[in-house]
């Protein structure tokens, strides 16, 4: 999952904002560090409460830009919210997204949808795939 920011340039360095989620800015003195601080500012920005029921905007194919730069979401951050906005859309508790991904209790599917906790295991991932298809793994890693 990859989000693009516009880079500009200031009298104090230089500040970038991401081009699909307002409010998702950084800024920094040089442009290495900022491209550094646009991958920890997206993390934290994705990173909701697990009682989130936050539908964030889907990155853009590609964007291409003299000053724009893209920057991609850590893999569990990703596969946590694209898990989590998939069961949303379709108005599923996550009992009911559990119980369709065939777990035995609510806290293993919880762990599914907690970037911090996230570590599906292959057999999962084939599941969660089988269950919720329009879930693209290549879009998470």
């Amino acid at each position: 999952m990859v989000y693009h920011f516009k880079t500009r340039r200031s009298k104090d360095g230089f500040w970038a904002e991401c081009i699909e989620l307002e409010g998702c800015r950084t800024q920094a003195n040089s442009r290495e560090v900022l491209e550094r601080n646009a991958k920890e500012a997206l993390d934290l920005y994705l990173n909701e409460a697990d009682d989130s029921r936050i539908l964030f905007a889907a990155p853009r194919r590609r964007l291409a830009g003299r000053n724009i730069f893209a920057v991609a979401v850590d893999p569990k951050i990703a596969f946590a919210q694209a898990l989590r906005q998939t069961r949303i859309r379709r108005g599923l508790s996550q009992k009911q997204a559990a119980r369709m991904l065939g777990m035995k209790n609510l806290y293993s599917y919880q762990r599914l949808e907690s970037p911090r906790k996230a570590n599906p295991a292959l057999l999962t991932l084939a599941r969660v795939k089988e269950v919720f298809p329009e879930i693209s793994l290549d879009h998470v890693v």
